[in-house]
């Protein structure tokens, strides 16, 4: 199996996922997994996509990540990942993962900041005199 290319992005963080068969080492920014996410919460975040497909240890991984916090960077990661399974094997893995919710794109991005208020909905307080 060749390399499987795939992009995923959520709020400003984009993540290039290049998939292939291996050992299951995951690599994001010349890193491993544990070093990149400290945290076990985002670690589960970007492995949810092979547990659902119980592929766990049968890909390789190497991200490139870019923008956005922590969260923002795992959760595009995932979607990264979901797609890349579905170039491997569409009929294997495309149900389970469309279930899970994986291969959605969230679109939700911070509202800009509006002039003459403190930001995006908040009001400087009413005076009425």
């Amino acid at each position: 199996m060749e390399q499987t290319h795939a992009l995923g992005r959520r709020k400003a963080a984009v993540a290039r996922v290049y998939l292939a068969a291996g050992a299951g080492n995951v690599t994001i920014n010349d890193r491993p997994l544990e070093d990149f996410f400290p945290q076990d919460s985002l670690r589960y975040i970007v492995n949810q996509p092979f547990a659902v497909t119980e592929t766990e240890g049968k890909f390789d991984v190497k991200v490139t990540v870019v923008g956005g916090g922590t969260k923002g960077q795992a959760e595009a990661i995932r979607l990264g990942i979901a797609r890349a399974l579905c170039e491997v094997d569409k009929e294997a893995y495309r149900p389970a993962l469309k279930a899970a919710g994986f291969l959605t794109r969230d679109a939700r991005e911070v509202e800009r900041k509006k002039p003459g208020q403190p930001g995006a909905r908040r009001r400087f307080q009413f005076s009425k005199r």
